[in-house]
């Protein structure tokens, strides 16, 4: 007999169960989670121990399972270097009456399939919730065409009133009805708290839109002929693919994308039903220098006499810890946000939208509690461009959201220090717009720019132009401020149109927030004497924004910056409903009519790409002209094709993904080749080719093929060590053919040399110890770099990094062009790239088991193949040395050791979201006993 059976009543039955933790303040909390079905109807029951089972198996808590249940998904917030994957999955459960849960349950497929379950039980609760609305005053045939299996969606003719979570019409999903109770971005249910991001492997094979469902019954429709030759349509089911076409193409059934073209309609004649309301949004922004918050933050929260409707708090260098940096633990970020929290303004309610931190960069946000409902589509971001150019401790974090009808992005960020360094301040800012995208689902990527209002927080960290800190202080002392603002390294690069060109800067009438000597109001007293500066700063763009105050806070004393703050007024569009309701109206009648009358048509300029003497790491950029030559608006999209998770190969990029063409209107599409790491070692290694075909869908219309082809330039990045071992040349010197056995042989001879030891045959032909671009950079770095501050702490600049690879590849160089910070950049991409980290993917179970044990961590190095191991050696030796100039370079062992483990210990592609934070910390001493350890080779 079912153990699960009689929940307390005879009619109940447990479909599933599960184990997890609930995570409270300070401790774990054994649960099990049991799905109940009762009188036809789904719950939730929570038992507050698994082994109650036994002895009362009635749960605790039952949280019915209707339109108010919802179940978040918490994702990981922020990457450094790609070893930050939890192996645990973090859940929001809430009911409608119940107290909100936080769930911790483990990642596997009995976990996933528990939550599929669920979710299937929610939309069925969800669909049973819906009710038709009417269709008075509309003709028959403007219902919207729907989905086989969805439920037809028709116009009201009565305003139907939303449930509190309803997804207004400009993001219907095209199978759910209007009005209905629907969900809105997250995987498990409604977002009500706003906490939903993807996880970033989500992130990576999120597809342009969804699989396509099967195909509609076969209809008399006319056969549409292209530039490509004849392409199926929805009723031509015998028609054939042109010519080139790869195998796994399939005719694509035609099922109109009806939401998207309403919506475009919409947004057309959106000032017929939008009016504009101004509110109030607080934007403050400090860097706090890794201390805690020691005094009340009323003087910077609550300087207005009325509260804001929003709140944007920033903060920079929350936590210098190691554990901050390297693990993404900090005890800090709870302690600011208590503090912002309790010094909101005491005349409104607020609620919490989101937090979001990356290392020392945190962005918490508040909202007035009346205007929570009016909040969606939260998503979260991080971009890191510090260490190695990816790391945390520099970078950016955003919040976006749609408040209203007007979508919102706010960014903090930390940019690039030292007064020299504008150049790579400019970078960052450049990395972190092209790198910062929003992944919501079934949409496509949402950039920084693609918002109505954008707000720019932070510590910029540009300085002045002026070197002279006594006569900057002189002239901050006559309160000649515009003298000093004229040589401020931001304005003058805003000028120049190199950063920030479509933003807005208030006019700065308070003196430079940075440098104060900590808990004082005394410029810098130290040894440095940092020439006084205004490093934060708030910009903004869009229309209908007013900066009504742009101040500092002198009061606050905690740290060696002052907080800055901006209050804003900006116009926000509020739908009125009656007038959106008579507009889509009519929207729906002239779709439909068209719809009856033209099919959608495009025209392309071309139809074949080639790109030549592609290198790794350097971008080439082509371009496509489309044009709507039909006589309807018409929705394009890259979809992929069958079986495959993406629309293009990884070393390929397209943008814009889709779009809207109005009739005779023109769009360039950018299709951009980059080689990087991640599709480096499949090209050198001839698994992969510069070829592909992309799928440009057009709704209700046909597809459109475009081959894209190139000739590839192989690299000693992404190269074996192995093979690089065996290559005396420059690899550019070598025949492709030869390249690729030789990468076959190494892989061969690697499998064998654990056991296999190689003697020297006298033959002339012997491999080379360690790789010749190996031993070049290091040389490069130890003789003439050992004592230079910041390495590996700054990454290098682009047009350096590209002189690098390209020089390493065509030659064998007496010296090595670039700065220091670039060739340290090269070494560690160099690392990254490898087909297989220097401790072999099969050692690295056995590499963290004996990470304990120097000993043992020594016989396992011995077992490395020759190549792998006399470059693991030849590594640690220069770190060592590095360490003997750590009073002038700053280096610790513990950050060399954390950071290069990452490179030279990594688990398999198929187990890397299986490290837990246990794994990188035994990774990290494993490398670490080499580095503090005697001399023993």
């Amino acid at each position: 007999m079912d153990p699960f059976m009689g929940f307390g009543l005879d009619e109940d039955k447990c479909l599933t169960t599960l184990r997890c933790q609930e995570l409270q303040p300070g401790q774990n909390e054994p649960r099990l989670l049991t799905l109940i079905e009762r009188s036809g109807c789904f719950v939730l029951g929570v038992l507050a121990n698994p082994d109650d089972l036994a002895r009362r198996p009635v749960p605790q808590l039952s949280i019915p399972i209707n339109t108010h249940f919802h179940m978040v998904r918490e994702a990981e917030e922020a990457l450094l270097i790609d070893f930050s994957i939890n192996s645990h999955i973090r859940l929001r459960v809430q009911g409608e009456l119940s107290p909100e849960l936080l769930l911790e349950l483990p990642d596997d497929e009995k976990s996933q399939a528990f939550l599929a379950q669920v979710e299937k039980c929610r939309q069925q609760a969800v669909s049973k919730a819906m009710v038709p609305i009417s269709t008075q005053g509309v003709p028959p045939k403007a219902m919207v065409h729907a989905a086989p299996n969805s439920t037809p969606r028709a116009l009201s003719a009565e305003p139907v009133a939303p449930p509190p979570t309803s997804v207004p019409l400009k993001h219907i999903n095209r199978t759910e009805p209007l009005g209905g109770a629907v969900s809105l971005v997250t995987d498990f249910g409604f977002e009500e708290h706003f906490a939903h991001s993807l996880t970033v492997d989500e992130k990576k094979n999120q597809p342009v839109r969804p699989v396509r469902p099967p195909p509609p019954p076969p209809t008399k429709t006319p056969e549409v002929q292209g530039r490509q030759g004849s392409l199926p349509t929805p009723g031509n089911r015998d028609a054939r693919p042109p010519p080139n076409t790869p195998p796994e193409w399939q005719p694509t059934t035609s099922i109109p994308k009806q939401t998207t073209l309403v919506q475009h309609h919409l947004n057309k004649r959106e000032k017929e039903y939008v009016d504009i309301h101004n509110f109030r949004v607080f934007v403050g922004t400090w860097n706090v220098n890794g201390q805690c918050p020691d005094s009340t933050l009323d003087p910077w929260l609550r300087c207005d006499e009325e509260p804001p409707d929003i709140y944007a708090v920033g903060f920079q260098e929350l936590d210098l810890s190691a554990e901050a940096f390297f693990y993404l633990d900090s005890s800090r970020e709870q302690q600011w946000v208590d503090a912002v929290r309790s010094s909101l303004h005491p005349k409104a309610k607020y609620v919490q939208i989101r937090t979001v931190r990356l290392v020392g960069m945190m962005l918490v946000m508040f909202v007035k509690a009346k205007h929570g409902r009016h909040i969606r589509e939260v998503g979260v971001e991080s971009v890191g461009t510090g260490i190695i150019g990816k790391m945390g401790n520099k970078g950016g974090v955003a919040i976006r959201f749609v408040f209203h009808n007007t979508s919102f992005c706010f960014v903090n960020s930390h940019l690039a220090a030292h007064a020299e360094d504008c150049e790579r301040r400019n970078q960052d800012y450049k990395d972190i717009c092209a790198r910062m995208s929003f992944h919501l689902p079934g949409r496509p990527a949402l950039s920084i720019v693609k918002h109505d209002v954008v707000i720019w927080l932070g510590d910029l960290n540009y300085r002045l132009f002026l070197y002279d800190v006594y006569e900057v202080k002189r002239l901050i002392s006559k309160k000649e401020l515009k003298k000093l603002l004229e040589r401020d390294q931001l304005n003058v690069q805003r000028e120049t149109r190199n950063v920030f060109s479509d933003f807005i800067e208030g006019e700065i009438n308070f003196i430079p927030t940075y440098k104060f000597d900590p808990k004082t109001d005394r410029w810098d007293s130290s040894g440095k004497c940092r020439v006084p500066a205004w490093c934060d700063r708030i910009l903004w763009r869009g229309s209908c924004v007013k900066q009504l105050q742009y101040r500092s806070h002198m009061q606050l004393q905690t740290s060696d910056h002052k907080p800055v703050s901006s209050l804003f007024q900006i116009g926000v569009k509020v739908v009125n409903e009656k007038r959106q309701k008579l507009v889509l109206e009519e929207v729906m009648r002239v779709i439909d009519r068209m719809e009856n009358e033209f099919l959608p048509s495009l025209s392309l300029t071309q139809s074949e790409f080639t790109f030549e003497g592609v290198k790794f790491w350097q971008q080439q950029r082509r371009y496509l002209l489309i044009r709507n030559d039909g006589q309807v608006p018409c929705h394009f999209s890259f979809i992929p094709k069958l079986q495959a998770s993406h629309f293009c190969k990884p070393w390929l990029k397209v943008d814009p993904s889709d779009g809207f063409l109005e009739p005779n209107e023109m769009l360039e599409v950018t299709l951009e080749v980059h080689v990087t790491k991640d599709s480096v070692a499949q090209l050198n290694s001839g698994e992969d080719t510069l070829d592909d075909i992309l799928v440009l869908h057009l709704d209700r219309g046909k597809d459109y093929f475009i081959s894209v082809s190139g000739t590839y330039l192989p690299s000693c990045f992404g190269t074996s060590l192995e093979a690089l071992c065996h290559t005396k040349k420059p690899i550019r010197e070598i025949p492709v053919t030869k390249l690729i056995d030789v990468e076959e042989e190494s892989s061969v001879r690697q499998s064998f040399l654990s056991f296999l030891e190689v003697e020297d045959t006298g033959s002339g032909d012997r491999p080379l110890r360690i790789p010749k671009e190996v031993w070049l950079l290091l040389n490069h770095l130890s003789t003439k770099s050992p004592d230079q501050e910041d390495l590996f702490n700054m990454p290098g600049l682009p047009d350096e990094l590209q002189a690098i690879i390209d020089c390493l590849d065509t030659s064998i160089p007496s010296t090595i062009p670039g700065s220091s910070h670039s060739v340290a950049q090269a070494l560690v991409i160099f690392l990254e790239a490898l087909p297989e980290p220097v401790v072999c993917y099969r050692f690295y179970r056995q590499c963290l088991d004996c990470s304990h044990d120097g000993r043992l961590c020594r016989q396992l190095v011995a077992q490395l193949p020759p190549s792998h191991g006399n470059v693991f050696h030849y590594l640690v030796s220069f770190l060592k040395g590095l360490l003997k100039h750590s009073q002038s370079n700053h280096l610790k062992a513990t950050f060399l050791a954390t950071l290069f483990s990452s490179l030279l210990i990594r688990p398999s592609p198929k187990l890397a979201g299986k490290q837990t934070p246990s794994d990188r910390q035994k990774a990290n001493n494993f490398l670490l006993g080499f580095l503090v350890g005697g001399d023993e080779e």
